[in-house]
């Protein structure tokens, strides 16, 4: 990773505002044995808390998370005339991925270390096996309910490939299931006999074949995409979208609230109906006449929604994707946190959890393909001249909140940072380069008015995000940049 992108890390760690079982951090304590039993811990935690990763960060005080930085550095650490990285690796079992990573923060040095989580069992070092139990580390057999949870996790199936309903009849399976929304959304005549059906539901695995000769077996993907009722389906009835209207910009009262009934596919289009009736309008005037529009654009809402369902953790209980409609923005939420850093979301290749149902959601176009949906998301802003999307990653949750409508005067530096990097990142993936002039243009500053665009391009370089595209030259009317990424 670059220093910027362990820094957005860093950030991102910190935010959290503790230590977690599977988060540790440290001021300069880098005992070799320590770390190992740490790596134990903070995988298997990992593993308990459904984290693609555990973490240890060197460099910063534990009681208040400031970062104070460290003297550690991995990468010059030895066991007798051993690499320390490699002594570590030897005495794990299994054998888990980990790195190192160093860098500045606010100019202070910081490691942080990544950590595999437990692949199919617990982790041990050196043959004993460790975990977190709030921020001391034990014993993992001193506490038998994790070791179990931990052992019963195994390789298991992959979400979509599990049973939602077992042992049907073929008339069972397809009454629960909307066939005919599938049909339709993949454009293909609806199959004419029951046995057709069944095939055609059978080799898209929204079906499985039971145990039990000509019965079925309804998979997770079938149910949660197909379902003609999700509360049909115990254990997935919490997954329907919930969309919660507000009357201001805080949670204090609540206007409406409406829960999705039927699988995410069948009811897409229902669902994104439904929340652009909830959005706020604005009036614009063309020519003599005065129209209503709403405030968002369609195809930002859509594809973030389908993002928030495509992207969730299945395996958290009891939540559930969540839109929220404020007078003043829109916040999507869904359970787990992003497999890649949130500023490389845009044409970062797109990785999923659930990469069956991503694919088949794709097929029927609820949503983009090759991860260009969230570059059309920041496009569509752009093009509405709205504030750039925020996107966040809280304790076990992604959020992006949509902003309405908002003078530049009105906006925070954050703000303005956030729409110059995505301004950059737009242009870098459309093979052009931001200039003042192209900023000027996006949040809408009067070209008399370019050092205000100027103080926000040298704020977003002073943040790591953007660089001069060429450092060399001396001429700043004609300087452009990239993302620092590019």
């Amino acid at each position: 990773m670059t220093p910027e992108e362990l820094g957005a890390l860093l950030e991102s760690l910190l935010s959290l505002g503790r230590e977690t079982e599977w988060v540790e951090f440290k001021h300069n304590h880098a005992e070799p044995q320590e770390i190992g039993e740490q790596i134990s811990a903070a995988s298997n935690g990992a593993g308990l808390h459904h984290k693609e990763r555990g973490y240890i960060v060197w460099g910063i005080e534990d009681q208040t998370l400031r970062v104070v930085g460290t003297t550690f550095r991995p990468q010059r650490a030895k066991v007798g005339n051993e690499e320390l990285e490699n002594w570590l690796a030897t005495q794990l079992e299994p054998r888990i991925h980990f790195q190192f990573g160093e860098f500045l923060h606010g100019g202070c040095p910081v490691v942080i270390l990544q950590v595999q989580r437990c692949p199919n069992r617990p982790v041990g070092f050196r043959g004993v096996e460790y975990v977190r139990v709030g921020s001391y580390k034990k014993r993992l057999k001193d506490h038998p309910e994790k070791e179990r949870l931990l052992w019963a996790q195994g390789p298991g199936a992959a979400f979509e490939k599990q049973v939602a309903t077992a042992d049907l009849t073929a008339d069972e399976a397809l009454s629960l299931l909307d066939h005919a929304a599938f049909f339709e959304m993949a454009k293909q005549p609806l199959a004419e006999t029951k046995n057709a059906l069944v095939d055609r539901l059978h080799s898209e695995k929204l079906i499985a074949a039971a145990g039990t000769s000509g019965h079925w077996n309804i998979t997770n993907l079938g149910a949660i995409l197909f379902a003609k009722r999700l509360s049909e389906f115990e254990g997935l009835a919490r997954k329907a979208v919930r969309v919660i209207v507000y009357p201001g910009k805080d949670r204090i009262k609540t206007v409406k609230e409406q829960v999705g009934l039927r699988g995410y596919a069948a009811g897409f289009e229902g669902l994104v109906n439904y929340i652009y009736d909830q959005l706020p309008r604005s009036e614009k005037i063309f020519g003599a006449l005065r129209t209503e529009a709403r405030a968002y654009p369609d195809l930002a809402v859509r594809e973030l929604v389908a993002n928030a369902i495509i992207h969730q953790d299945f395996s958290m209980t009891g939540v559930s994707p969540l839109v929220e409609v404020f007078t003043d923005r829109v916040e999507i939420t869904n359970p787990g946190t992003p497999l890649i850093q949130t500023l490389r979301f845009i044409d970062e290749p797109p990785q999923s959890r659930n990469e069956a149902l991503a694919a088949l959601m794709r097929r029927l176009n609820i949503c983009e393909e090759r991860g260009s949906g969230i570059d059309k998301v920041i496009f569509e802003v752009e093009h509405a001249r709205l504030p750039a999307p925020n996107f966040l990653v809280t304790e076990g949750h992604t959020k992006v909140i949509l902003y309405g409508p908002r003078k530049l005067t009105h906006m925070d530096r954050l703000d303005k940072v956030r729409a110059c990097y995505q301004h950059a990142c737009l242009l870098y993936v459309s093979n052009q380069k931001m200039t003042n002039a192209s900023l000027r243009r996006r949040l809408g500053i009067a070209d008399r008015n370019y050092s205000t665009a100027s103080r926000i391009i040298s704020d977003t370089i002073q943040r790591g995000q953007i660089r001069p595209y060429d450092p060399g030259s001396t001429s700043k009317k004609h300087a452009s940049y990239v993302p620092f990424w590019a």
